[in-house]
């Protein structure tokens, strides 16, 4: 089983964010190979990034930080439901991001976003993000626009009665799936080679 981290960037307390977790939950659960755990924001109260250096050269001193990192080490790969506030991701988002490093490398990452325009602009900037955190970006993202977020926002319809986001939920599993696989096979090849070296 390919353990999977669905990340919750809105920690607001009317968020939307709620609404398209649970729908993408539902979708990636329903696979046989992938075990999918909610990583609320919400529960890791990090402040904003105060380490005296990145997790990249040393330690975090904060606690919360090190239970976040440690939870980010167990998955293999991650699906981040995002809003886009001003052009960009949420701050709690990039601040998570930014509160670890080795624990990112190597791993997939797929994008879920809704707003006026999907956070297509919020989800460009997450890919240079995990580019940058040596993550391999999936290229499909599922976008939930305008017309779509905005009838679901005001209760007059369900994600799920959409059906043409599903070819997009379909390519980013896909997707997903298969980079995880191939990059948890190589990181452990690499951990082999080490032990035996």
């Amino acid at each position: 089983m390919l353990k999977i981290g669905v990340i919750v960037s809105s920690t607001r307390p009317n968020r939307f964010a709620d609404t398209p977790t649970k729908w993408i939950v539902e979708k990636a659960s329903a696979r046989n190979n992938l075990d999918i755990e909610v990583l609320d924001l919400r529960d890791y109260s990090m402040p904003f990034f105060e380490e005296a250096m990145s997790p990249a050269w040393a330690p975090s001193q904060n606690p919360v930080a090190l239970e976040w990192q440690k939870k980010i080490e167990e998955k293999d790969g991650f699906i981040v439901v995002t809003a886009e506030y001003n052009r960009g991701p949420t701050a709690v988002l990039k601040n998570a991001l930014d509160y670890a490093y080795p624990q990112w490398n190597k791993k997939a990452i797929g994008f879920v976003g809704y707003g006026s325009t999907g956070a297509a602009r919020a989800i460009e900037q997450l890919r240079t993000n995990a580019i940058e955190l040596q993550m391999a970006p999936i290229r499909v993202g599922v976008h939930i626009q305008g017309q779509v977020f905005m009838s679901v926002l005001m209760g007059q319809a369900k994600l799920e009665d959409f059906d043409f986001l599903n070819p997009n939920v379909d390519d980013l599993l896909n997707q997903l799936t298969w980079w995880t696989a191939a990059l948890k096979n190589a990181r452990e090849a690499d951990a082999a080679e080490k032990v035996a070296a």
